[in-house]
């Protein structure tokens, strides 16, 4: 018994006495010297798709075919010439192939749940390419303005809504989802948290200033329904100025409706960011305009600012955001409302009236 006495106290006494360790930001990030000796360190040479080799845009045009070569994919993938859910394996052997950029999203707010897209800048044009990770609370490691080196060897590179992205193949086979009989078959799925882990090395420390933030006009990308063309738009880190909201939502053949003054935990048309879809998930959009056109601000029903009351419209300024071109069904062709922003957090508007009073963001209540 004394024995026994001994060594619980023992084990306690360790267990009690250990004390974290501090991190050690030169084992956590690398410096562009450390990032010169993996790639020096492969056996067989690689290929970094920095600005000097064409850049993630060269990437995916190396690695992304329109079929695929996964079969069968979603039962309704096809427009055309185009499908919209593809995926293509990436080499596992031979020269390591690696891409880097910075992160434009955070998880924070929300609406990008186990999702991260990079930046690279290629001279003076934006590229852009969405992860799917399967990791919640991935800003905790992937923050804002950290720049990323993947090696991306094993994974694979495809299309999920015609968005390209880089994943690992998934057969859904739920029968139970809605549609689900459209939906059955291979897509991009997650890549799991502890493999993405491995093949990402985190140079140097986050700097969310280096980001690159595209001004455009609505203009600018809303008449862009070609599908090839509008996945190099897809992605990217945008501003728009002079933008209010309608506070309209989209119906399903485009035309507006106002949303109603209703409980956005019930009603799916609620002037609220992002009203309950009865669980099935989908973003919810509602209407932006700069007085001429319009676009969506897509946003999750689990964001944690999905409640909140949407900006009357004599709130006016600019929206930041990931432009998307998100188009899952291939029976019908893309519209204006295929095109998205998504927030990261309400601090990506900035919105003020004519009396200079700043927009603040209010929570439904009962």
């Amino acid at each position: 018994m004394k024995k026994y006495i001994i060594i619980c106290s023992t084990i306690a006494l360790a267990l009690f006495s250990c004390q974290p360790k501090d991190v050690d930001v030169n084992t956590l990030f690398k410096s562009q010297a450390d990032v010169q000796a993996i790639l020096d360190a492969e056996p067989e040479g690689y290929i970094l798709y920095d600005q000097d080799h064409g850049g993630l845009n060269q990437f995916v045009a190396d690695y992304m075919t329109e079929e695929g070569d996964y079969q069968p994919v979603r039962t309704r993938s096809t427009y055309g010439k185009f499908q919209m859910f593809s995926i293509d394996s990436i080499p596992v052997g031979g020269k390591g192939i690696y891409i880097m950029g910075r992160v434009t999203t955070d998880d924070w707010g929300g609406n990008f749940y186990k999702a991260l897209v990079i930046q690279q800048m290629v001279g003076s044009t934006q590229h852009a390419l969405r992860l799917s990770v399967d990791a919640g609370n991935a800003s905790g490691l992937y923050a804002k303005g950290q720049l990323l080196l993947i090696r991306v060897n094993g994974l694979a590179i495809g299309k999920y809504a015609n968005q390209p992205q880089l994943c690992v193949p998934t057969f859904n086979n739920n029968t139970q989802a809605q549609h689900a009989e459209e939906k059955v078959g291979w897509a991009p799925g997650r890549i799991p948290a502890a493999q993405f882990a491995k093949a990402t090395t985190l140079v140097g420390q986050p700097q969310p200033g280096q980001l690159f933030y595209e001004n455009l006009f609505i203009r600018d990308f809303i008449d862009i329904l070609d599908c090839e063309q509008a996945r190099e738009w897809d992605g990217k880190l945008v501003r728009i100025g002079n933008i209010h909201f309608t506070n309209q939502y989209a119906n399903a053949n485009g035309t507006l409706a106002p949303c109603t003054n209703g409980d956005p935990t019930t009603d799916g048309n609620a002037n609220v960011f992002g009203p309950t879809t009865g669980n099935v998930g989908y973003p919810q959009g509602r209407v932006i305009s700069d007085g001429q056109l319009n676009t969506i601000v897509s946003t999750s029903e689990y964001a944690k600012y999905a409640h909140m009351y949407l900006p009357d419209a004599e709130y006016v300024g600019t929206v930041e955001g990931i432009l998307g071109f998100y188009e899952d069904n291939g029976r019908y062709a893309p519209t204006w409302k295929t095109w998205s922003i998504s927030l990261r957090d309400l601090s990506d508007l900035r919105l003020v009236n004519a009396q200079g009073k700043v927009w603040e963001p209010t929570e439904y209540h009962k």
